[in-house]
């Protein structure tokens, strides 16, 4: 059985862009994560070291979006791999990661970039 941790809609204020204002000013950022990884032994004996604690997860991602980057696909490759390092469990991860109302001349909601890693 397959089996995923999902944190959705995670929203983060933080400084990612190639433009002066977007250091400066900031934007929102809104992470979704999907985890593979076996949940089954946590099923069955509700003990938090047999699975992945999404506390710990949402603290990492916090991390890695404080540090500012050009390009929202250096920030997810990041985030994707220090979770990747840490978290032995993990057998796959996608992320997605928006930038809201990017400055870009145009009406649009989000720019986003995906990363799936199995």
């Amino acid at each position: 059985m397959k089996s995923y941790i999902l944190l959705e809609n995670i929203i983060i204020y933080a400084r990612h862009g190639v433009l002066p204002q977007e250091k400066s000013v900031g934007n929102e950022f809104i992470i979704n994560l999907k985890i593979g990884l076996d949940l089954s032994k946590a099923g069955q004996t509700d003990n938090l070291e047999d699975t992945v604690s999404y506390a710990e997860i949402y603290e990492d991602i916090k991390d890695e979006m404080a540090i500012p980057s050009r390009l929202l696909e250096h920030v997810a490759f990041r985030i994707m791999k220090r979770l990747r390092s840490k978290y032995e469990k993990i057998e796959s991860l996608e992320i997605k990661l928006s930038k809201r109302n990017p400055p870009m001349g145009a009406q649009i909601d989000c720019a986003t970039v995906y990363l799936k890693d199995e």
